[in-house]
């Protein structure tokens, strides 16, 4: 939300006091439906200045409320609401099942930047990503894979965003560059042992490397978040490469005995080479009942 500079020169709110707020869905104006930006902003100045219905999700409740956009200099009408219809990242996508045709990714949920709060999505499209930079954490500097989806194939569509990751349908298979000799199964929370695993990881635009880690605790009975285990990085080509953990990396799945444990969903600021996984058994029971949208 953002004070607007109409064309008398003075600073209005137009959504002050009508119960939207930051991190609402815009579903209809007017009783016209609204998909995009673009439609929001034809819709609005259509109204010539006249109050608008505005109809929108809070939480879990659909309420209405009337706006008058503010007509500025350059004789376009506003509402002072600054509003998106897309996020785009780059993660690492964990596990495919193959009777299913779903996969699982990030081991975490997509947020909105501003609110931190689940993005409620409609719909989103799982592409193939290119590399472009690796920047090393260090304490209290999170480092991060730097990537482009420019010129990416198109692998899936994502139809779930939870807390425990993103999940879908994979439709074109072959872009994923699945090895099939590494189909493995998913341990029980008794099998997962302290100590000695390994994590599968993406940091150039070849096939994944294994790094060595180290289950330093586990947290059995946690289903309520992603934390269910603290892992630490022990690899040195890893620690050379990356400092640790870094954005990018979530999703990374954790391999011991194997069998898939888990994968890598948070790193700690003040210590990269440590950070949080999230059990496998959650992420597989997430990617069951998905269906193409």
């Amino acid at each position: 939300m953002s004070e607007i500079e109409g064309e008398d020169k003075l600073k209005h709110k137009p959504f002050e006091n009508t119960g939207i707020e930051e991190g609402d869905t815009i579903i209809k104006i007017n009783n016209r439906n609204i998909n995009s930006t673009n439609e929001l902003i034809q819709t609005v100045n259509l109204s010539h200045g006249e109050n608008i219905q505005i109809k929108f999700i809070h939480g879990d409740e659909t309420k209405e409320c009337s706006i008058k956009p503010v007509r500025t200099n350059k004789n376009e009408y506003k509402l002072g609401l600054w509003v998106r219809d897309s996020a785009a990242g780059v993660g690492t996508v964990t596990f495919y099942e193959a009777e299913t045709k779903t996969f699982g990714a990030l081991g975490h949920g997509i947020a909105d930047i501003d609110t931190n709060e689940l993005i409620n999505i409609a719909s989103g499209e799982f592409v193939t990503t290119r590399i472009l930079n690796i920047t090393k954490g260090e304490k209290g500097e999170p480092g991060r894979i730097q990537g482009t989806i420019e010129d990416g194939k198109n692998i899936g569509l994502i139809s779930k965003n939870s807390k425990f990751g993103i999940y879908g349908k994979v439709n074109n298979l072959l872009s994923l560059n699945i090895d099939s000799s590494r189909e493995m199964e998913v341990a029980t929370r008794d099998e997962i042992q302290l100590g000695k695993a390994k994590i599968l990881c993406c940091l150039d635009n070849n096939y994944p490397q294994e790094y060595e880690i180290e289950i330093q605790k586990i947290f059995k009975e946690n289903n309520h978040d992603n934390k269910s285990m603290q892992v630490k990085v022990t690899d040195e080509k890893l620690l050379e490469k990356t400092g640790g953990i870094i954005q990018g990396m979530s999703g990374s799945p954790i391999i011991q005995n194997e069998k898939f444990i888990g994968a890598i969903t948070h790193v700690l600021v003040n210590n990269p080479k440590e950070g949080y996984a999230v059990f496998g058994d959650i992420m597989l029971k997430q990617s069951k009942n998905i269906t193409n949208k």
